[in-house]
């Protein structure tokens, strides 16, 4: 089975959204046979690679960061679109931390890019805004020696 991993920016502005879609889905593509996705299900590139990995007929393992995950959604949408996601994973890996925490976020994202064969970064290349973000999880699958794809445009900066 192939595994693709996802660590991406939360917010994607206008801009790149469609192209970050088009690369993922040609990700998705590349691969022959059977898929595993592996995703935290954040707002933003975790959500959008998730729904696109399905609709792909990949098999979804939700990387679940800590105990209170859920109360890190800002509204009821979020929260929904989330359980929904969650709810048609073929497997759930929920890590051992009670809060939703830089390192709860940090482990979960190398959890991800130790368990897979190439990880999607959806990355402005610049360094992480805290601890487990994109830029710190693209650095720790480099030096794992995990092929990464960087989705972004050039010129795009993120809010």
């Amino acid at each position: 089975m192939n595994r693709i991993g996802v660590t991406g920016h939360r917010s994607i502005p206008r801009e790149v959204h469609a192209h970050v879609l088009a690369a993922m889905r040609a990700a998705l593509s590349a691969f022959d046979g059977s898929v595993e996705a592996l995703s935290s299900l954040a707002v933003g590139a975790d959500q959008l690679f998730a729904d696109l990995a399905l609709a792909h007929g990949a098999e979804l393992t939700a990387v679940i960061p800590s105990g209170d995950y859920e109360a890190c959604f800002a509204d009821g949408a979020e929260l929904a679109r989330y359980r929904s996601l969650k709810a048609r994973a073929a497997r759930e890996v929920r890590l051992d931390y009670p809060h939703s925490t830089d390192e709860a976020y940090y482990a979960a994202g190398a959890y991800i890019a130790d368990h897979c064969d190439r990880l999607l970064a959806v990355w402005d290349g610049l360094p992480a805004r805290g601890l487990g973000g994109t830029g710190d999880i693209v650095t720790y699958a480099r030096e794992l020696g995990r092929p990464v794809t960087v989705i972004w445009r050039d010129g795009v900066v993120r809010a």
